[in-house]
């Protein structure tokens, strides 16, 4: 990442980090389903991360290094503590992804949703910089397709997408057919933060 993506990115990653919507939508069902199991993915990725070698409080500026070189980026007025921003201090730019998916019976009458969540962290008085934004989103699918054979189950959402995704355990499959439902829940997160360098 060169100097100018890298301030692009971080403009970005401030503008994303510093306001957020919450959604939040839900559907009645006239029966409860049953969980028979679950499968799991889990996966968190480093965006960025650099050292603070200069701070301009006047101008709210702090200017970040790392091996592809150096960066700056203006602290607006939602940036918090920005008086605990050190020299030598470390920022991690984060991001993670979970799908969780549940194989579940039901006798409802089949009807698709999704319901979504967003919640915002920050820190708190006296601590360095820190903001994480999570988006949780809960999607009642149709089965559509199950190959045993190669562990795959495609499902249906409520947009009409069809997902194909692999079971990690095989014998979730024994007892799973075309027009039962799925509970996929998909976690995501983005996560800014200035720590204080380890000694």
């Amino acid at each position: 990442m060169n100097i100018k993506l890298t301030q692009i990115f971080l403009a970005f990653a401030a503008a994303l980090l510093c306001s957020f919507a919450a959604i939040a939508q839900s559907v009645a069902a006239e029966n409860r389903p049953m969980v028979i199991d679950a499968a799991a993915v889990d996966n968190s990725y480093l965006l960025y991360e650099g050292s603070v070698i200069k701070t301009d409080k006047k101008t709210r500026t702090i200017t970040f290094k790392n091996n592809e070189g150096e960066s700056k980026f203006v602290a607006g007025p939602e940036i918090k503590n920005f008086d605990q921003i050190k020299k030598g201090d470390r920022l991690s730019v984060t991001y993670q992804l979970a799908v969780a998916i549940e194989l579940i019976k039901t006798k409802s009458d089949g009807v698709r949703s999704k319901v979504e969540t967003n919640t915002v962290t920050t820190s708190k008085a006296n601590e360095k910089p820190a903001e994480t934004i999570a988006n949780k989103t809960t999607i009642i699918a149709d089965i559509v397709e199950v190959n045993r054979e190669k562990k795959l189950v495609s499902v249906k959402g409520p947009s009409g997408k069809v997902t194909t995704v692999v079971v990690k355990n095989p014998a979730l499959l024994a007892d799973v057919n075309v027009g039962e439902q799925v509970k996929v829940i998909y976690y995501d997160a983005m996560a800014a933060s200035i720590t204080s360098p380890k000694k």
